[in-house]
């Protein structure tokens, strides 16, 4: 089992940055592989982002590709999200999900564990 913490969203005028971070419970956080994902009001759950176990192979959606980054820290049990330019369109709740799939992916279904989101909002 494991428990995930979103933190750091917040307000933010469209071009500036915020980092993101989710810390997971548990001795088991190497072991999956960490993904971001996105839900804005009325709209479906989508993929921003995933990370491998060790953290040396990165997943972005088009999206987000060259304005975001992924990383993980196994030894602090945490992953981040760091968003920069932001646009108004970036505007959701911001969930961490874990998995056990050997590749970054951005299969929903791959991911078993879910935080409970963190908003972000970028005004114009």
């Amino acid at each position: 089992q494991v428990q995930l913490v979103e933190s750091g969203g917040g307000l933010v005028q469209a071009g500036g940055s915020l980092r993101l971070s989710c810390a997971a419970s548990g001795r088991t956080f190497s072991s999956y592989t960490m993904g971001w994902f996105r839900q804005a009001p009325g709209k479906e759950r989508e993929f921003v982002a995933a990370v491998t176990r060790s953290g040396s192979s990165t997943y972005y959606a088009d999206s987000v590709k060259g304005r975001f980054t992924i990383s993980r820290d196994n030894a602090k049990n945490t992953v981040y999200l760091q968003m920069n330019s932001l646009k108004p369109a970036d505007t959701a709740v911001y969930y961490c999900a874990a998995g056990r799939a050997i590749i970054a992916t951005m299969r929903t279904s791959a991911y078993d564990y879910w935080g409970q989101g963190t908003q972000v909002t970028v005004s114009t």
